[in-house]
């Protein structure tokens, strides 16, 4: 099982609240690349399937593949916002939806309706696949997990090397950044 980004979320911190942090005058427009790209590699390291955080921060379009169907589908890396379609490939090995009417979501997971049962796939890899939106509605990702973005992307910005002298020296994720995140964190199994 694997889960895959299909469609990138916006930009969750914008430059103005990040140069505001970063004591930068809003006109001084110099190093505007430079935040944008630590606001977005310090969003990358904690959002989505490949973040630290286990969950989805922005709205984004994810898909669960899967070999077969279980009882049920626990969709990760929430907050769960809907599901787009559930596809699986049949025993021929053709694609087909699985009418909305089969299945009932309930929060984060899809289980059969009552009275449903799910159709035979075919036997391999990635023969059933969730489409679904997950993250955060516009404007509200909770206020710790912005917080933590604006002091990553600080990091960054202050310390543009990772390496001075041949001496190692790394920017990793500030205990005040990982303790804004901790409560936010989703282990999965």
């Amino acid at each position: 099982m694997r889960v895959v980004v299909i469609t990138e979320p916006p930009v969750i911190l914008p430059i103005v609240d990040a140069k505001e942090h970063l004591a930068i005058d809003a006109a001084d427009t110099h190093d505007d690349g430079k935040i944008a790209a630590y606001v977005a590699a310090a969003t990358a390291h904690i959002d989505g399937p490949a973040g630290w955080l286990g969950r989805s921060l922005g709205k984004q379009t994810l898909e669960l593949r899967r070999c077969g169907f279980p009882t049920w589908i626990d969709l990760q890396y929430g907050p769960v916002l809907s599901v787009v379609s559930v596809k699986y490939d049949d025993q021929d090995g053709n694609e087909q939806t699985l009418d909305p009417s089969l299945y009932v979501v309930h929060g984060s997971i899809v289980a059969r309706a009552p009275g449903a049962s799910w159709p035979a796939v075919r036997q391999g890899g990635e023969s059933v696949r969730v489409r679904y939106e997950a993250g955060y509605d516009d404007g509200k990702v909770p206020t710790p997990i912005i917080q933590a973005i604006k002091l990553i992307a600080g990091d960054f910005y202050r310390f543009t090397e990772s390496a001075t002298m041949g001496a190692v020296n790394s920017v990793p994720m500030s205990d005040t950044a990982e303790r804004l995140l901790a409560p936010y964190k989703v282990w999965h199994l």
